[in-house]
């Protein structure tokens, strides 16, 4: 959901002033593309846009038709940067097909409503969208719980079963489907929750790492004990810096942590008091958070996990220790060298992404050379 970061406040600005847009959705790739299908743009009548269908070499010419293809509603259109197609219209590119889905304001609003919600509150969306037909650009939203958002059409059912199985496979999907007596081609899309990252450090070191994080696209949440460094004046990129009672710790950390089980924390106050308590409290938060990293030596993060045993009042016992060790990322950070703290913070948020998507981290020509050997 990170392209909602930009288009959003545009959205908002428009809809309060009632103006009309044109929404970009890429819905389907043939071949390498910069940009992946549920990518967004948004387009304004005066020339403005938020978000990218491409790396750059496409943006120009959807914004130059989007307004007379969509006179008449929502269409497809085709976009290509392949050799074979001529003379490359477009740019170098990345030498493949891109789909977008082009519509107006009747009905881009109910998607962007849902899409805003979801990025507001940290939650997922799926999204089914019909791409052929009497209906193109129809669609079917469905929320965590399973229940279809907005309003909905005689028929929706089957957009709704799809929308469901998506959300229970957290992975997106094609297929046909059933509506109003005609059989037509369906996207769904699965839009995981927007990541959040928890830095618990208020220090000089952790404004590299919450200004990149927000750049992202990602929630931001400063929280330390020390009240004169948690200020938004030293943390403006953050939504959320917080003073933590660090006394009160681990036992009221449930009202003064509002972590959900998609967010990642870095622990990296430097007070061994501070940290234990704070590592406590995530440990014993109830569900296991989508990374932790500990900033420093394991020794160091060892003798921390046994005094947070202790404020937890569980033995620490080599078991429980290990266990606890193998669940953490410590030290946090990838391999990447440099020790100034943006070149920390960028190891630290290479570990967190390549954690929260399961990726292999690994270079791209080497993933994408097995891929090429796999498929051919």
């Amino acid at each position: 959901m990170t392209d909602l970061e930009p288009i959003l406040p545009l959205w908002r600005e428009l809809e309060a002033s009632g103006a009309d847009y044109v929404l970009a959705t890429i819905v389907a790739v043939e071949g390498s593309s910069y940009r992946k299908p549920g990518a967004h743009m948004l387009l304004t009548q005066d020339g403005r846009r938020a978000g990218t269908v491409s790396g750059g070499c496409l943006e120009a010419e959807v914004a130059r038709k989007a307004w007379w293809l969509t006179a008449s509603g929502p269409v497809i259109e085709r976009y290509s940067t392949l050799a074979d197609d001529g003379d490359l219209p477009y740019g170098s590119g990345c030498g493949g097909v891109v789909y977008i889905l082009l519509e107006r304001r009747t009905t881009a609003r109910p998607l962007l409503e849902a899409l805003a919600t979801a990025f507001e509150k940290r939650q997922p969306l799926a999204i089914a969208t019909v791409l052929e037909g009497q209906q193109i650009g129809h669609r079917v939203l469905m929320g965590r719980d399973g229940m279809a958002v907005g309003s909905q059409q005689q028929g929706d059912d089957a957009l709704a079963d799809l929308a469901r199985l998506a959300m229970e496979r957290h992975a997106g999907l094609e297929d046909r489907a059933q509506l109003n007596g005609a059989e037509v081609r369906v996207r769904v899309d699965y839009l995981a929750a927007r990541p959040g990252l928890w830095i618990f450090s208020a220090g000089d070191d952790a404004k590299p790492l919450a200004n990149m994080a927000r750049e992202m696209g990602w929630y931001v949440a400063v929280a330390d004990g020390r009240a004169h460094l948690a200020t938004r004046g030293r943390f403006p990129a953050a939504h959320d810096v917080r003073v933590l009672p660090i006394a009160d710790l681990p036992g009221a950390a449930h009202a003064h942590l509002t972590l959900l089980p998609t967010d990642a924390a870095v622990v990296m106050t430097h007070s061994f008091e501070q940290d234990s308590r704070i590592l406590a409290s995530l440990l014993g938060v109830g569900f296991p958070l989508a990374y932790i990293g500990v900033l420093g030596p394991q020794r160091r993060t060892l003798d921390l996990l046994a005094e947070a045993a202790r404020l937890l009042g569980l033995p620490a016992t080599s078991d429980r220790l290990e266990r606890w060790m193998d669940a953490l990322h410590a030290p946090t950070g990838l391999d990447l060298g440099g020790e100034a703290p943006a070149a920390v913070a960028l190891s630290i948020l290479a570990e967190v992404q390549q954690a929260i998507s399961a990726a292999t981290g690994q270079p791209l020509r080497k993933v994408r050379a097995t891929a090429a050997t796999v498929s051919a």
